[in-house]
């Protein structure tokens, strides 16, 4: 299992946010590249990015904090928030991410996701945010009536390059991770999928490896000092 240090973006500081909401944001940095740097130096193999701008308002005023991390450290690093067109699929591709998530748009227009799953095979990952096992989308400000793991099995025989599963529940809020909800998503589909939200301690990081899980996603456990990365990823590879 993978362990994702998580670098949420927003006017071009890393920030963590409680619940996906914008009025309950911690700021924890002024240097998208340095933060990178420091998780690298850890021995992160891979890095989370979301763009939080895009997710709520299609405002791609982060590209040069993206383009900053990317060219700062030499691991691969998907970027989610806002991905809704294929001009934009293009351009952020273009700044050397190596694959994108989108969520929204894969949920409102299956086909259109469908066709761009075909035209950057392993190049894209579905973003799942739900709440209570319902699909939410526009930056977890709706919930939609689709399940979570019913979006999931439509797409399972496409080059989807991974599920990102986020129990918006637990995002941010220290409370540790819902296991059985990410290990019901693992075993109902044949794509990778990556837990997000919760992820507060090592044991979380144990559970999630013996649940199955093919990635997890850690934010404010390691800006907190909660959970020491190079043991998470020691755990996660054991």
């Amino acid at each position: 299992m993978k362990i994702w240090p998580a670098i949420d973006l927003r006017g071009g500081n890393c920030v963590r946010l409680k619940q996906g909401d914008y009025n309950q944001e911690t700021v924890f940095g002024d240097d998208p590249g340095a933060m990178a740097r420091q998780w690298s130096n850890q021995g992160a193999e891979c890095m989370h990015l979301v763009d939080l701008d895009g997710a709520r308002d299609g405002l791609w005023i982060n590209q040069d904090a993206v383009r900053t991390i990317v060219n700062t450290i030499d691991v691969p690093c998907q970027l989610g928030g806002g991905v809704r067109e294929q001009s934009t699929i293009e351009l952020l591709l273009g700044l050397g991410v190596s694959r994108l998530i989108i969520g929204t748009k894969a949920l409102k227009e299956p086909d259109w996701f469908s066709s761009m799953v075909e035209k950057f095979p392993h190049k894209l990952a579905l973003g799942i945010d739900a709440r209570e096992g319902m699909v939410a989308t526009d930056g977890w400000l709706e919930t939609s009536e689709t399940t979570a793991i019913s979006l999931a099995r439509q797409f399972d025989n496409q080059p989807v390059a991974a599920i990102i599963y986020t129990d918006i529940s637990r995002d941010g809020m220290m409370q540790g991770a819902n296991i059985s909800g990410m290990s019901e998503m693992k075993q109902a589909t044949s794509i990778p999928v990556i837990a997000s939200g919760g992820v507060t301690t090592l044991e979380d990081v144990k559970k999630l490896r013996d649940a199955g899980l093919d990635g997890a996603i850690i934010g404010r456990s390691l800006y907190d000092g909660v959970i020491n990365l190079a043991e998470a990823i020691a755990l996660a590879s054991g």
